[in-house]
């Protein structure tokens, strides 16, 4: 898929927990997770912004399009 998610490096680069993130995001561990291994099909906007503010970073910090090549 075209679509990297970057979160495991935003979550590295503000030193917070998957744990901590699932608790101020209001959000499952393992639907969080399925996001943070690429392996989700969708994220609403709500969850995307919900993440944002949490680690103070812009949606293109965790989104990434890569075509394929």
């Amino acid at each position: 898929m075209p679509i990297i998610v970057n979160l495991d490096v935003m979550m590295a680069r503000r030193k917070m927990s998957l744990n901590e993130l699932s608790e101020k995001v209001d959000i499952t561990l393992s639907n969080l997770s399925i996001l943070k291994t690429g392996k989700a099909k969708a994220i609403r906007f709500s969850t995307l912004e919900a993440i944002c503010k949490a680690l103070d970073c812009q949606p293109a910090d965790i989104l990434e399009y890569q075509p394929d090549r």
